[in-house]
């Protein structure tokens, strides 16, 4: 059963973010991302970058960047900004006659996985691999469902973890 998303009140506080969306099948995508940097404005975040990519194949390569560059061990070496407290990483997948939209699916979420771990930076996992078009429509497009909102409600309870442990 497909879940209505709570609101919650997370602040922000100094936590930045990055959210890495692709543009391909942009009218879910597009809806996620400005649900998410409506749920990033609502929650006083001061920064958050967004990286638009061509796939959602595209997206672990950014996100390891974005990681890479700003995690909590880059930003003590090199002085640079304070590193991201959370990605948020979009993208719609939609499965058709062949195995392709699975294999696609299956690689996104091994590379972000591995990219969390290795840089201790939360990333925030939606990209969907979804069978059709009212799946994506249910998660994408209805404000109430929108997955994008939800996976920015993840990365500010995730900052919060986060700083907690520092």
């Amino acid at each position: 059963m497909l879940k209505t998303i709570k609101a919650r009140t997370l602040r922000a506080g100094n936590a930045r973010f990055a959210i890495v969306a692709s543009q391909y099948n942009g009218r879910y995508v597009n809806a996620m991302l400005a649900a998410a940097k409506a749920e990033f404005k609502q929650a006083g975040a001061k920064e958050v970058q967004v990286v638009r990519v061509p796939g959602a194949y595209e997206v672990p390569l950014v996100a390891a960047r974005l990681a890479r560059t700003a995690s909590p061990h880059a930003s003590r070496i090199t002085h640079h900004s304070p590193p991201l407290s959370a990605i948020v990483c979009l993208g719609v997948i939609l499965r058709g006659q062949t195995v392709h939209a699975a294999h696609i699916g299956e690689a996104v979420s091994r590379a972000l996985m591995e990219i969390q771990v290795r840089h201790e930076v939360p990333v925030i996992h939606e990209v969907l691999l979804l069978e059709n078009e009212e799946q994506a429509r249910a998660r994408c497009l209805d404000p109430k469902r929108n997955r994008g909102r939800e996976a920015a409600q993840t990365a500010l309870a995730m900052a919060r973890v986060m700083a907690s442990l520092a």
